[in-house]
């Protein structure tokens, strides 16, 4: 399984919280070297929680489950 794979995965864990709220998380990249780029879309993407629901959220999540991610930047 692809590192991208796997954080798609990751993403599956937090995703229904952010549909519940009228947003989502899409990958916009994923390098070779361990990091990952990340868009919130949606009501995500202007609420004023997007940083929080970004840092608590999605980068545990995929921190927490794909041990080749070394960082998570949103775009």
């Amino acid at each position: 399984m692809s590192i991208r794979e796997k954080v798609e995965k990751a993403l599956d864990t937090v995703r229904p919280g952010l549909q519940a709220d009228g947003g989502n998380v899409e990958i916009v990249d994923v390098s070779d070297d361990g990091i990952v780029k990340v868009k919130l879309v949606g009501a995500c993407g202007s609420c004023p929680m997007a940083q929080m629901t970004l840092q608590f959220g999605v980068t545990k999540a995929i921190k927490e489950l794909v041990s080749e991610v070394k960082e998570v930047q949103a775009v």
